[in-house]
């Protein structure tokens, strides 16, 4: 039996397995790049080793040196995760050849299904259903629109939607530069893209004594990127559609034994057809030879725990001959640091705080109605440029499909998440949207429902003017609180009347100026009329808004404010009172959106410029970014070159706009 697990990944993932193992009484080495080195996961092992570097080409994806810190540590197996190493068969046969217990599929089904293009062919002989590969340099109008794909690798990296042929060259090279970058294989293919198909899998178990368990289908639409956002067990398209579920099952299972395969899998398909209609056909994509980042829905409903088995098959233990029922209804959603509304920008920085309403079961199997977290980070953790942004995994159960997502809505809704931006108020205008209660999910969701609408902040404007105001009030508290002198008189007193307290913060819609006073008859808040204080410190502020008594929590650090209440979360930066001539850039610049690498320029210094016209090209977070001229002129500054490191509000170009003929 296995003793002692090294997991060759990092973040949530890692954790995830620990956890398992924990329960199990095995022991845990953990794996870490410098970047990592204050990780959770790093602390959590039993034992951890420093893989030097922070790129992941210099550290997780170095098999060799996984290897090395595995048997350094007296590990006798190795967990893959997902991502990075977890379906490359040259490092599964590594882990083989070094004595060590590969806790995966065995190397020729890797390898077999590790290139989308042959494993394509493989399925169609096995009898499971598939959508034609199109050559590249072959594709005509007729096929429009198409879907550039990397052969190798997954997670939306080299992937491309194409509705112009003009705009092929251009995609394809973007895509294989993503592939190269990403995976360390710059192939590419494409096949037609079905505009609002539906991205059922299938979660499959095999053991090494031929049972094959197809345990139960999730769906996973939703998307943004070509990566998964909501996810959810059973599907309600294949709940449905009458006989789905069979066919779906009988082909996931046909796909994992043409390849004899062993251990967890997903066999991922798109589908076509509405909730409320016939529909029901599906096409084979491809097949992860891993675990899955949503594979918490299928434990949820099945009570299984995936990674518990995968120890098991891997030490040789045999499956029931069948697999478990499946009951209730599990939701996940992935909590991102990035900016939906502008384009979906990764962002980096501290997480302050990542807290959710009452007891959520952390990397555990929901076995009653609840909320899991699967997170990669605690209070204090910094989300870095090296890796994925994903913050966390927020799952529910319940035993209806509209219970698990008022539950989870509800939850996100309460959370307290401070630092960066996320995308949950996307993700509860999603879970609360009618189209998706009733089912009616597809890969087109954002742009048939609006990503500007479905972006929107949970907070209306008057939240964020009634939050302004209950920041303001916790500041006054804070400063009595630390005052030296006269900390018992009220804030701003003054012996005759005098002009109101001013404080003004940014927040989503803008400048929010509060003017109020302290009065012995209470609070005056200007703009405030229906407003009184029942009580205010430094992190509670308690008003009564027209008769209802409502409760702001106020939480600061520096000059970044989160309040959160039941009318929703709203994030304000505290304005300063004078303007730091520094901090001014000419009118023109193009800023660093995030931290990251720059990969490419495209023009030079003194070159005309039309707007939108990509400048700049960073990668940063596995992604490419392009930053755009933001008007016609002339390039007159460039700060930066290829391979230059940049941070946030750095200064990359400076374009001066052309003016029309006349204007001075």
């Amino acid at each position: 039996m296995i003793q002692s697990v090294l997991v060759a990944n990092r973040g949530e993932i890692a954790r995830r397995i620990f956890a398992t193992c924990r329960r199990a009484g095995i022991g845990t080495v953990a794996v870490f790049s410098d970047a990592d080195a204050l990780s959770p996961h790093v602390t959590e092992a039993d034992a951890a080793v420093r893989l030097p570097g922070n790129s992941p080409a210099d550290t997780y994806l170095r098999g060799d040196l996984v290897i090395e810190a595995a048997l350094l540590a007296g590990a006798d197996a190795i967990h893959p995760g997902y991502g990075f190493l977890s379906e490359n068969a040259e490092f599964a046969r590594a882990v083989h050849d070094a004595g060590l217990t590969w806790i995966g599929p065995p190397a020729p089904a890797i390898e077999m299904m590790g290139s989308k293009v042959e494993s394509k062919k493989l399925m169609a002989a096995a009898g499971v259903p598939v959508l034609a590969e199109l050559d590249p340099d072959a594709v005509t109008e007729a096929d429009l629109p198409v879907l550039v794909k990397a052969s190798a690798g997954g997670g939306g990296r080299g992937m491309r939607v194409v509705r112009e042929l003009a705009d092929l060259p251009e995609q394809l090279e973007g895509a294989r530069r993503e592939a190269q970058s990403a995976f360390g294989d710059p192939t590419v293919f494409c096949e037609r893209y079905l505009e609002t198909g539906r991205h059922i899998e299938v979660q499959v178990m095999a053991d090494w004594h031929g049972t094959v368990w197809a345990v139960g289908e999730r769906e996973c639409s939703i998307q943004r990127r070509h990566q998964k956002v909501v996810e959810e067990a059973p599907s309600p398209l294949v709940e449905a559609v009458p006989g789905m579920r069979e066919r779906l099952f009988e082909a996931a299972r046909l796909a994992a034994k043409a390849i004899d395969y062993e251990g967890a899998g997903t066999v991922e398909f798109l589908a076509t057809g509405r909730a409320d209609t016939d529909g029901g056909d599906f096409f084979f994509l491809e097949m992860n030879t891993r675990l899955q980042v949503e594979h918490p829905v299928t434990e949820c409903t099945t009570g299984l725990d995936l990674v518990d088995l995968q120890l098991q098959v891997a030490s040789g233990l045999a499956l029931d001959a069948d697999s478990p029922a499946v009951s209730g209804h599990s939701i996940e959603v992935r909590l991102y640091a990035e900016d939906p509304a502008q384009n979906w920008q990764p962002q980096s920085g501290p997480v302050h705080r990542l807290a959710l309403p009452g007891s959520a079961v952390e990397f555990d199997v929901l076995r009653t109605p609840g909320i899991r977290l699967d997170s990669g980070v605690v209070d204090g953790s910094t989300v870095g440029v090296h890796y994925d942004p994903m913050l966390a995994k927020v799952i529910s159960f319940a035993p209806t499909r509209t219970q698990a997502a008022t539950r989870l809505a509800t939850a996100l809704g309460r959370a307290q998440i401070h630092g960066l931006r996320t995308n949950r108020d996307l993700l509860v205008n999603v879970l609360r949207h009618p189209a998706f209660l009733a089912g009616d999910t597809d890969t087109a969701f954002f742009d048939t429902h609006g990503l500007d609408v479905l972006a929107q902040p949970l907070a209306s404007a008057a939240t964020e003017r009634l939050s302004a105001l209950a920041a303001a009030l916790a500041d006054a508290a804070h400063n009595r609180d630390v005052a030296t002198v006269d900390s018992t008189l009220p804030s701003g007193w003054r012996n005759l009347a005098s002009a109101p307290q001013c404080k003004t913060f940014t927040g989503t819609g803008g400048d929010v100026e509060i003017r109020y006073l302290l009065t012995r008859y209470g609070l005056k808040a200007e703009g405030f009329d229906d407003v009184s204080l029942v009580s205010a410190t430094a992190r509670h502020v308690a008003l009564d808004v027209a008769g209802l008594r409502r409760s702001f929590e106020v939480s600061r650090y520096g000059d970044d404010v989160f309040v959160d209440s039941a009318l929703g979360p709203v994030s304000l930066h505290a304005a300063p009172r004078f303007t730091d001539p520094s901090a001014v850039v000419a009118e023109g610049s193009l800023l660093a959106p995030m931290p990251g690498s720059v990969i490419r320029v495209g023009a030079a210094v003194g070159d005309p410029v039309t707007a939108g016209q990509p400048i700049v090209w960073l990668e940063a977070m596995k992604m490419e970014h392009t930053i755009k001229a933001p008007a016609s002129g002339v390039l007159t500054e460039l700060s930066v070159t290829v391979g230059t490191q940049v941070d946030v509000g750095t200064v990359l170009a400076v374009v001066e706009a052309a003016h029309a003929e006349g204007e001075s």
